[in-house]
């Protein structure tokens, strides 16, 4: 396996794994780290030994900002080919499935398809003062696309799903930990120790029981694999519209995908180029 570009990959025994993601200058989510991702995974399979793997970010900023939405020959492909299912959609359904525990150390901002790589790990442990967890489509006129109206309500509940997806606003450590949606939110600085310590717990474990336990929960929660490739496929038919255009155009003129305050407060700039049928979409300006 070639080294990673996207993260690093630390094996700190042969039981326990971590990712930390490390994709300046945000840590987006791209085709290459989806095909990354998936390399380690196979491997972590074949190894036959491995019963953890941590995901956390070495951007305290930015955990998963979102996915790369400047990939325009990503949106020709998948329109001219609508049978097939979206890499990053197969790579969240087999992580969901992978046979051994996976744990998200939540620190930094993890939005959109960052907020949906969150939902697909077993276990989520977050900083309770600098998470920030959101789904912010809707601002952009579009479903989200990995998966959250399936995963969250099961978590969340049905109100609180309709919450996230309608506002499209963050929740920080506290609120996310209240709604469900992660375990638990630690202190910032116990974050990682909380982390390191329940996972070296469950890697000494038995890894058959591991596997096990993951089969059994996966039965009785997840749901069936063709509800996921519907939203990813309404989303980049959503990106192919002139709302989803026009907001995106203005975003990236104002600083989408750069360390910038655009990124940092993604749900109040959204709300400032909403598109309008019939309206000047040149003029940047939302109602």
């Amino acid at each position: 396996m070639n080294s990673p570009t996207r993260f690093t990959l630390t094996e700190h025994s042969p039981a326990l794994w971590r990712i930390t993601f490390d994709n300046p200058p945000v840590n987006l989510i791209d085709s290459t780290l989806t095909n990354e991702l998936n390399d380690v995974f196979t491997r972590a399979e074949e190894s036959d030994r491995v019963a953890v793997i941590v995901f956390d970010s070495a951007d305290p900023e930015f955990y998963l900002a979102h996915y790369d939405l400047s990939a325009a020959d990503e949106l020709d492909h998948v329109l001219a080919h609508p049978e097939e299912v979206h890499p990053f959609t197969a790579l969240l359904t087999r992580l969901s499935k992978l046979p051994f525990a996976t744990i998200s150390s939540v620190r930094g901002i993890a939005r959109g398809a960052g907020s949906e790589f969150l939902l697909a790990t077993d276990i989520r442990f977050a900083s309770r003062e600098k998470a920030v967890i959101g789904q912010f489509e809707i601002g952009m006129s579009a479903i989200a696309g990995g998966g959250p109206a399936t995963r969250l309500p099961g978590l969340v509940g049905r109100g609180r799903t309709f919450e996230m997806l309608y506002g499209g606003l963050d929740l920080d450590g506290t609120r996310a930990e209240q709604y469900g949606y992660v375990n638990r939110s630690f202190p910032d600085d116990q974050l990682n120790a909380a982390v390191d310590e329940f996972a070296s717990r469950v890697a000494s474990f038995d890894l058959q029981t591991i596997r096990d336990i993951k089969h059994f929960v996966n039965v009785a929660t997840l749901r069936p694999d063709a509800e996921f490739k519907d939203q990813m496929d309404a989303f980049w038919a959503a990106v192919n519209r002139p709302a989803q255009q026009h907001v995106a155009k203005h975003l990236f003129e104002a600083g989408l995908q750069q360390r910038s305050d655009v990124e940092r407060e993604l749900p109040h700039w959204v709300t400032r180029f909403q598109y309008r049928s019939g309206s000047d979409s040149g003029s940047g300006h939302g109602r």
